[in-house]
């Protein structure tokens, strides 16, 4: 297997802007798509604020088509999962015949998408357990965190295993810093990390807080509780009751934070409702599992959400 030198990463915003930024400084060939940051990105850069060190790259590889990249061994997609419908006039120009797509995204479903465009063998996920915000064009503020988890991608949802191409993509990410986490079985991963999505995303929307005013206050704090039971209960496979106090343990120490959902939220832009909310939902029903205030919190989000979308998950 060739190495990972030529990386592509499509959707520069917080996950994109930083885990790029890292790669490029330790070396890589990197390769960003940018949308509205165009400009000011091709003209000046990436900046990343971190507590493990600020540093700017002054000149990247900036596109605003992908027809304009070069083929690259690894395209890291870091979209929003409300624009996976643009993906399939972007991965066909940018991948190598022999290239792997890793998916940075919250929810079920991206990989499912992606192999529709690239095939089922090509494609790895990721999760990232990252506090970071885009604060101005081209300017990511990493607050806390960074673990990315990677795993296998199989269409029977079984655990794809530890392969060589998961270790050596995961050496490349290792190098540049990125701490990093190979995973067996990526459809547990994907839950777990509901568990806490799930709770913290949709009600920082709800109850217009961030993440340390969510737990300090007891009726949110027992709302939040609810919602990961259901999630673990929920789960295609099983998961330790014990990560749930593990997860709120984590969110008492982390800085007062706004989940993405709420930044999405207050700008003005659609929320990734269905691979957070619907998925999971309809996942659940279909094998006889009840989430009612998962469902109830997905109606709430459905209403405010900006882009008038349309709920997916029947009553």
């Amino acid at each position: 297997m060739q190495p990972f030198k030529e990386i592509a990463i499509i959707g520069t915003g917080a996950v994109g802007g930083y885990y790029g930024g890292l790669l490029q400084r330790a070396g890589f060939n990197l390769h960003f798509l940018l949308h509205s940051d165009y400009d000011h990105v091709y003209q000046h850069g990436l900046i990343i604020d971190s507590p493990d060190g600020d540093f700017r790259l002054p000149e990247v590889n900036a596109y605003h088509d992908p027809k304009n990249m070069p083929r690259c061994n690894v395209v890291i997609v870091a979209l929003k999962t409300t624009s996976n419908s643009i993906l399939k006039d972007i991965l066909p120009y940018v991948l190598r015949k022999d290239g792997l797509v890793l998916t940075l995204q919250n929810g079920l479903g991206n990989e499912e998408e992606i192999a529709q465009i690239v095939g089922a063998e090509r494609v790895l996920g990721g999760l990232c357990f990252l506090c970071a915000n885009k604060i101005a064009p081209g300017h990511v503020q990493h607050l806390d965190y960074g673990l990315v988890t990677i795993g296998e991608y199989r269409t029977d949802g079984r655990p794809g295993g530890i392969t060589p191409r998961l270790e050596q993509l995961g050496a490349t990410l290792q190098s540049a810093g990125i701490e990093i986490q190979i995973i067996k079985d990526l459809p547990q991963a994907r839950w777990k990390k509901l568990v806490w999505n799930i709770p913290f995303n949709g009600l920082s929307v709800i109850r217009n807080a961030l993440t340390d005013a969510l737990i300090r206050d007891p009726a949110t704090r027992a709302l939040c509780e609810t919602l990961m039971h259901e999630v673990v209960a929920a789960s295609v496979l099983p998961i330790e009751p014990s990560f749930i106090e593990k997860m709120m343990l984590h969110t008492e120490e982390m800085e007062p934070y706004a989940p993405s959902m709420k930044l999405d939220f207050d700008k003005g832009n659609p929320m990734e409702i269905e691979s957070i909310y619907g998925h999971p939902l309809r996942s659940a029903r279909a094998r006889g599992i009840p989430m009612p205030e998962t469902e109830k919190l997905y109606h709430q989000l459905v209403k405010l959400n900006p882009s008038g979308q349309t709920a997916r998950f029947a009553i």
